[in-house]
């Protein structure tokens, strides 16, 4: 018999840590090789990891609640025929200490940061903080090699679960200072020494009567703090057109049956207007496009997030990759795929990172038209409302006529930093005229 270590698996691109938030086995049970043995979140999405053996849990090294470095070892199992130079990690010898007079990383990186854990926790538990908050260990480790004291630390926003401080805050938080800009927290600071101790009025006094509170939920954190982060970052603008979705409406009404039948999969709209952002992108790549300091990075693939609502009434953004090298038909069979697993919570981290323009259809809802926020880092966002029959003008040869079209509002809400109006419009004249230039013919 002999101890194997289960480790916090890559979660993901620039996934470095995960929250442990339900242990499904206790000390002493057995579990099966690829049997579930704990739930995680990150800032990404929740999932549950596997034992990679079978064996007895005999002991949890984290408990629920706790941040974990990915990497990390995060349990212990007691497993059969096996060597004690079988354990799945080796012990990392602790960086060196910089020598006197070099200069000291901006950045600590994930690899190195356990060797300043100890010295960040001397006189803490690991993981503990000043007062109730909760500091992380590769947090409280950057804030060791730059001189920041508890206090300080209290005052900086944070971005995680319950306002907890992760390690992007705190180099953003670094930053700032580094740039001589005298970060908010430090005015903070000086007021609340001076000011006296009040104690905080809870919203149970604030609002009277009946009203039931309800605690948000991690999700719902998560979108509050990226939605508010997103429109402190970018100017955001919002160009309107409507679209005369003639065309497009016959194609769906002919082959929709047919296909159910064949594919057993529904044939939605969503998929024709994916198809057309990313044929709209080859022409204006300059849209497909985000922001690093005063840096552009215009990318090369066209990976289109998709919001899609969940049954809690959060929300959710999976990405169709590569848009612009798939057919109708494989763009259809992506955003199904990724619509079906969303709603059931089987999305992995990496199938919601890493779009570069985002759609989100609101015509779903009979809404007719928005001006949604920008999914950061991107700089645009297309939306999409309810297609409706409306009388309208349609020029003829003859002259013009009135006709009843389905007419469907169509926004695009870009960063200012980096799109203009120019670029923006003339952006969303090419998606209308994919939509209203639909080719009827092709097959699906």
């Amino acid at each position: 018999m002999s101890n194997y270590e289960v480790v916090i698996p890559k979660l993901g691109e620039s996934v470095i840590e995960a929250t442990i938030t339900r242990w499904l086995k206790n000390e002493g049970e057995m579990i099966l090789e690829d049997e579930p043995l704990v739930e995680i979140a990150t800032d990404k999405v929740d999932s549950e990891i596997s034992s990679p053996v079978a064996g007895k849990l005999i002991k949890k090294i984290f408990t629920e609640g706790q941040p974990v470095a990915v990497g990390s070892v995060f349990a212990l199992l007691e497993v059969a025929g096996a060597s004690a130079g079988n354990s799945n990690t080796a012990a990392k010898a602790p960086e060196p200490a910089p020598q006197p007079g070099t200069a000291k990383p901006d950045i600590v990186s994930t690899e190195n940061w356990e060797a300043t854990v100890d010295q960040a926790d001397s006189g803490h538990e690991s993981g503990a903080a000043s007062g109730t908050r909760f500091y992380s260990p590769l947090v409280k480790s950057i804030a060791l090699q730059e001189n920041i004291p508890f206090t300080e630390l209290d005052a900086i926003s944070g971005s995680g679960k319950d306002d907890r401080l992760t390690k992007q805050d705190i180099l953003n938080y670094l930053k700032d200072r580094k740039a001589g800009i005298k970060p908010v927290v430090q005015e903070a600071l000086a007021v609340m020494e001076a000011a006296p101790v009040v104690a905080p009025r809870t919203i149970a006094q604030v609002i009277p009567g009946e009203d039931r509170i309800v605690e948000m939920d991690r999700i719902r954190q998560l979108i509050a703090n990226h939605m508010v982060r997103s429109v402190q970052t970018s100017a955001h603008v919002t160009s309107f057109q409507e679209v005369d979705m003639t065309r497009v409406v016959q194609w769906r009404d002919k082959n929709k049956d047919a296909f159910l039948k064949r594919e057993k999969e529904k044939l939605t709209f969503t998929p024709i207007f994916i198809e057309a952002i990313a044929k709209a992108v080859r022409d204006f790549p300059m849209v497909n496009v985000s922001v690093d300091g005063t840096k552009i990075i215009v990318h090369k693939n066209v990976n289109i997030g998709v919001a899609v609502a969940l049954p809690n009434f959060n929300l959710i953004v999976p990405v169709v990759r590569s848009a612009h090298e798939k057919s109708l038909l494989g763009i259809v069979k992506s955003v199904n795929d990724l619509a079906e697993r969303a709603r059931v919570g089987k999305l992995v981290p990496d199938e919601i990172s890493g779009g570069t323009i985002s759609l989100t259809n609101l015509g779903s809802f009979r809404t007719l038209m928005g001006t949604p926020i920008i999914n950061q880092p991107q700089t645009a966002i297309i939306a999409v409302g309810a297609i409706k029959k409306r009388v309208v003008v349609v020029e003829t040869p003859d002259g013009d006529t009135m006709a009843i079209r389905p007419i469907m509002m169509i926004s695009i809400t870009y960063d200012h930093r980096v799109i203009d109006g120019a670029l923006g419009g003339q952006f969303l004249n090419k998606l209308v005229s994919c939509l209203e230039n639909f080719d009827t013919n092709q097959p699906i």
